[in-house]
């Protein structure tokens, strides 16, 4: 068996990378070309607000209604209820 030194493989192994890199070139090249397809109106910057709104508001809304739901327990109601409680 030949051994091989560390050189060797490092060189193999960039050599690979390359040749891989420039198979992929073209599908780059291509998808750089794809916005010509994206057709921006004014309508655009609209839609992406309505549609990023209910990523923001969801949280804010979900931490009022669990801030009021548990706001006005107290530690003597905390240590009366069981986890059995909660499911009925």
């Amino acid at each position: 068996m030949q051994k091989t030194s560390l050189l060797d493989l490092t060189d193999r192994l960039l050599t690979q990378a390359s040749l891989l890199g420039l198979l992929l070139a073209p599908a780059v090249a291509s998808a750089a070309d794809s916005y010509r397809w994206l057709h921006v109106t004014i309508d655009t910057p609209w839609a992406i607000f309505i549609f990023l709104l209910p990523m923001v508001l969801l949280p804010v809304v979900l931490m009022a209604y669990l801030y009021w739901r548990f706001a006005g327990r107290t530690e003597a109601d905390k240590a009366k209820r069981t986890p059995r409680d909660e499911l009925k």
